[in-house]
């Protein structure tokens, strides 16, 4: 009998207490993608679905020994990237994935929460961009993330938005997908550039206010299709599908009263 190997994902990320977005999301997403889900702290958040009402940043160094005892131990097929919250924890971050890791990297470049909490420090933004989205397989920021990494106004059109995702591959990752949901279409678009040109991803745009953590749900399904050695137009295709579908699930969880998270596990649970 043949052993099938699973892949492994780490997922380097602050804690949401509420379970929709972090690293709670990222493993959930890991699961319901039949990867095994691993996590680094990054920061603690205290936060609902209404809004973070405070952080803890977790002492770099407490990061680094997180990361080395993960590396001296376990295969890590594929690592995602989110919250990083500040300079000196993206550099160690950036230091030690540098050095250990061989496999593709997803970075979710975590800025500002739903309800306008601030969530990587003024300094931290350019080790971003000049230590982490160099080593990125593959980024994923929304349109406002897009133009604080470049210092630009948010696009407001698909030619803008190819034209920043253009921008944003120069800095070094070798894909950039540029999440639409903020443009004002019937339909919400996705820009990725890729080595091989320029590929459009239309989704519904779904009446909800069950939108907690999407941008962690994706990066999250994204990085477990490349651990388990999918291509990357492929990958981003099923886990953009993944996060429609918990998004148009949602409604039958009942968590909170502000932006309520996705349903991760649509497809597992049956009601």
């Amino acid at each position: 009998m043949n052993r099938v190997t699973i892949p492994n994902a780490l997922s380097i990320a602050g804690s949401d207490p509420s379970g929709g977005a972090g690293i709670q999301a990222d493993l959930k997403t890991f699961a319901a993608q039949q990867v095994y889900g691993m996590a680094a702290l990054t920061a603690l958040t205290a936060q609902n679905t209404r809004g973070v009402s405070a952080v803890h940043v977790v002492p770099p160094e407490f990061v680094r020994q997180q990361l080395d005892a993960l590396f001296d131990d376990i295969r890590i097929d594929a690592v995602k990237i989110g919250m990083i919250a500040t300079a000196d924890v993206a550099m160690t971050v950036a230091d030690v994935l540098t050095a250990r890791m061989r496999g593709p990297v997803v970075l979710d470049p975590v800025m500002i929460a739903k309800g306008g909490a601030e969530l990587l420090h003024a300094d931290a933004v350019q080790v971003v961009r000049a230590r982490l989205l160099p080593l990125a397989t593959v980024i994923t920021p929304n349109l406002p993330e897009a133009a604080h990494l470049l210092g630009t106004a948010v696009a407001s059109t698909r030619t803008e938005m190819e034209s920043q995702a253009l921008a944003l591959q120069a800095l070094g990752p070798r894909a950039v997908l540029l999440k639409g949901g903020h443009l004002e279409e019937a339909n919400s678009p996705d820009c990725l550039i890729t080595q091989d040109g320029v590929h459009w991803l239309d989704g519904p745009r779904i009446a909800s206010q069950n939108t907690h953590g999407t941008g962690c749900t994706l990066s999250a399904a994204i990085a477990a299709g490349l651990a388990g050695g999918g291509h990357l137009l492929d990958v981003v295709r099923v886990a953009k599908q993944y996060v429609t579908d918990a998004i148009a699930t949602a409604n039958q969880l009942t968590v909170g009263q502000g932006h309520g998270p996705t349903h991760h596990l649509h497809s597992l649970w049956y009601r």
